[in-house]
């Protein structure tokens, strides 16, 4: 008797629940919309964007050091004795030709530069290439999570069409179930069988209950799942348009593989890092050459703070100057040499980059396959158990089977049906994951 009213109470909580559900479920969401909504809230995708934002603040920069450099600077100077002004001002006891005395003790002074890099070496057009470079890095990065994230939502949005079938599965064997206890319980009391199979399909019933349970809870927590994924409250509810279907792949594994070394950013991303690599062994080398730069020099002093009383001196100059390292103790070789290292390993990085993702291609690939090889078996797995079924009911009937045969039948075509829609997932999964490998985009 408690076993009746526990399964009662489960039917009823599971109905009660699926009908909530039913009632609160306004948003019908297609593969496409779930895309977009997580594209527009991804966090990873926001953080990308702004990388390439500050790759770009970085390339605006990198060009600013082919500009001249403009600087002022104002000073005031306190002496113990009033200073003597000439080419520099001096504090100097006694009167000397050609010389002005300020009458103060107090000097202001304005001064103001302007120096125009003409040669470095190399290291401002290297260093600007390197930082034009970074910003076609980001944005690889930036194609790259985007892909990921449209996995991400592939998979979510395939598991759940599968709970969902497995509930489906769970639901119809609960049915066949009870539908079997009612015919049980009618033989029983014509007294064709004993109480005992009356108490093994009262058994059979309860685990198949138990396992819609578990089933209805998988579709809840794989619905919270993908709430989380597409940064919604993780209570929304939803319903998915059914996708799971099977469609043969059209490309060849060469074809495929050829189209992931094409298409994958983050192929491209390794040869940007090469490229970069190469740009900083420039950057170091132009340690060994020279500098020369052109500068413009003003300078204006007084005894007033204003600089437009008093004593004025003015004076301004141009000049040219080239710097040289002449000895450093090798410290350019070395980092000519430290950069060079750091260029054979990004080289290295990328062919490594590309044995992955031919493995990963040829997994996913061979996954396809696979995927569909079991579609195939499991269409003939149902439809054989079907049959199996339908003839151990009818013997069944008869008295010619026992009640174990018609349980252990059920429980077979529930797992057919179970392997079917694992197998039309698995499919629809592995294509996800093939598309991703090959570098797509969806659709």
């Amino acid at each position: 008797m408690r076993m009746k009213y526990f399964i009662g109470f489960i039917l009823w909580a599971i109905v009660f629940t699926s009908g909530v559900w039913a009632q609160e479920s306004q948003a019908l969401l297609t593969l496409e919309e779930s895309i977009k909504i997580a594209m527009e809230r991804s966090l990873t995708i926001h953080s990308a964007v702004e990388g390439v934002a500050g790759s770009e603040y970085r390339h605006k920069e990198a060009i600013t050091n082919f500009l001249p450099l403009w600087t002022g600077q104002y000073t005031l100077g306190r002496y113990n004795t009033p200073v003597f002004v000439g080419p520099i001002p001096i504090a100097i006891p006694i009167a000397i030709p050609g010389i002005t005395a300020i009458t103060s003790r107090d000097v202001y002074s304005f001064n103001t530069t302007i120096n125009q890099p003409v040669f470095t070496g190399g290291f401002n057009l290297a260093n600007y290439h390197s930082a034009k470079l970074g910003v076609s890095l980001s944005k690889a990065s930036v194609e790259t999570a985007k892909r990921d994230l449209i996995l991400q939502v592939r998979v979510g949005y395939f598991t759940i069409l599968r709970a969902e079938k497995y509930l489906d599965v769970a639901e119809q064997q609960v049915k066949q179930f009870q539908a079997q206890l009612e015919v049980t319980k009618a033989f029983f009391e014509a007294e064709k069988v004993s109480m005992n199979d009356v108490l093994q399909a009262k058994v059979s019933l309860a685990n198949a209950v138990q396992s819609m349970a578990k089933a209805a809870n998988d579709v809840a927590t794989a619905k919270a799942s993908f709430n989380v994924l597409l940064r919604r409250e993780i209570t929304t509810p939803f319903e998915l348009v059914d996708l799971l279907a099977y469609k043969a792949f059209p490309l060849s594994y060469e074809q495929s593989l050829e189209e992931a070394l094409r298409l994958r950013p983050e192929i491209k991303a390794a040869q940007i890092n090469i490229d970069q690599a190469r740009e900083n062994v420039k950057i170091a080398r132009s340690g060994f050459f020279p500098t020369i730069s052109l500068a413009g020099n003003y300078n204006r002093s007084s005894d007033w703070w204003t600089l437009e009383k008093g004593i004025q001196i003015d004076r301004w100059a141009v000049q040219a100057s080239a710097t040289f390292t002449l000895w450093n103790w090798g410290n350019t070789v070395f980092k000519v040499g430290e950069n060079k290292v750091k260029v054979n390993q990004a080289e290295d990085s990328k062919n490594q980059l590309i044995d992955s993702i031919t493995l990963e291609v040829r997994d996913a690939y061979l996954n396809v396959l696979l995927a569909e090889k079991n579609i195939s078996t499991a269409e003939t797995a149902i439809e054989e158990a079907e049959e199996n079924l339908r003839m151990f009911e009818e013997r069944y009937k008869y008295q010619v089977a026992t009640q174990t045969d018609v349980i252990i039948a059920v429980t077979f075509l529930a797992q057919a049906r179970t392997n079917y829609y694992g197998a039309l997932s698995d499919f629809n999964i592995a294509k996800a994951q093939l598309e991703r490998a090959m570098g797509r985009m969806y659709p």
